[in-house]
């Protein structure tokens, strides 16, 4: 059964690579809701120190943190886009 968490994590970790690579690449994010943004990373965030201090789970804090990451690189280019 832990695969199933594993394989699960694992997916949504890296579900946000595309629209970071895509951001990095061009320098910019468009067409995305600033709040869909920061309810997107304040809820990794949170759930990621829940996941730490509370249910300590190795695939979830994969999961976690790499979502942070993503989303970090994201809202960077939203607030910083450079032109082409």
């Amino acid at each position: 059964m832990e695969i199933f968490g594993w394989l699960g994590s694992i997916l949504l970790a890296v579900c946000g690579a595309p629209q970071a690579h895509r951001s990095f690449t061009q320098k910019q994010t468009v067409g995305i809701a600033p709040s869909f943004l920061w309810m997107w990373f304040l809820g990794e965030v949170l759930t990621l120190f829940y996941i730490l201090f509370d249910k300590y789970s190795l695939p979830l804090v994969v999961n976690y943190a790499a979502n942070i990451w993503f989303i970090s690189v994201i809202i960077y280019y939203y607030y910083y886009p450079q032109k082409s």
